[in-house]
């Protein structure tokens, strides 16, 4: 008998004692319990579905760990063969169409998620969206109109708004000049964002009533809402692009099944008599 060189080391490796190790993989069988193989494939997933805390055990215990536990699974699991209750029988096929279902809508978000997707809903977004404005604005908050009335005449003859807002202004913005910042349309209370919306820049509104108190307001500046970095949105649009890939998933689905309902009315209490599925 001839051997070559290639396989004396393929012999060497299955008795244990070549240079290269056997290739492994998710089919390599790690324990046979009761005639039913348990392999490292399993291990693998039910590591991925352990807590945190527990992946973070060293290599050596996490997988001793792990494959006790699936040892004790399936010896223990062999003892239910032709014994499960209605009860369990039925749960057990809920939790089956459940992950099945699962999985199915988890093949069609994954597919609905690329590059080009999410470039192209970002273009839709925020690129191609219409542009929203943005405004800066200051205001000095008193708790009367004749308060107001007597602040707006002082701006109108020359007195300086962050100076009469950081001596007068209730407000939290009192100390900063009376200044909110660059606020979008949604943020401010209805009155306030109106009166907003109707001054130009450089303009002092009249006094304005809000459940905070009265108002008077300057424009400062307002611009074009810039439109996020796709990397600040992308989680977002990840998300959105499942969603909807999801929906769709389940309706293409839905309008090619045929679903048959019994005439037969059911009483709808009935789903709470869990007496119909115990003790069968």
């Amino acid at each position: 008998m001839h051997f070559t060189f290639k396989s004396t080391l393929a012999a060497l490796a299955i008795t244990g004692f070549g240079i290269a190790a056997l290739a492994q993989d998710a089919n390599t069988v790690v324990a046979t319990v009761g005639g039913q193989d348990i392999t490292l494939g399993q291990m693998i997933v039910m590591t991925t579905q352990l807590p945190e805390q527990y992946r973070q055990l060293p290599d050596d215990v996490l997988f001793q760990a792990v494959l006790d536990q699936l040892v004790r699974q399936t010896a223990m699991a062999q003892t239910i063969d032709g014994k499960l209750s209605l009860e369990a029988q039925l749960a057990f096929e809920n939790q089956r169409m459940s992950f099945l279902a699962n999985e199915a809508l988890a093949i069609a978000a994954g597919g609905a998620v690329t590059d080009e997707t999410v470039q192209a809903e970002y273009q839709k977004l925020y690129v191609d969206a219409p542009t929203e404005e943005e405004f800066n604005a200051s205001h000095i908050l008193v708790e009367t109109e004749e308060e107001a009335i007597a602040i707006k005449e002082e701006l109108d003859g020359g007195a300086d708004f962050a100076g009469l807002a950081r001596e007068k202004s209730t407000g939290p913005s009192g100390p900063n000049g009376g200044s909110l910042g660059w606020f979008g349309t949604g943020m401010m209370v209805k009155p306030f964002e109106d009166a907003v919306l109707s001054l130009s820049v450089g303009q002092v509104s009249d006094p304005v009533e809000t459940q905070f108190g009265w108002h008077v307001i300057i424009l400062i500046d307002k611009r074009a809402k810039p439109a996020p970095e796709l990397a600040q949105v992308r989680g977002e649009i990840e998300n959105q692009l499942r969603q909807s890939a999801v929906e769709a998933e389940i309706e293409r689905v839905l309008a090619a099944t045929t679903v048959d309902k019994p005439e037969t009315e059911i009483d709808p209490a009935l789903l709470r008599d869990q007496a119909l599925v115990l003790n069968k």
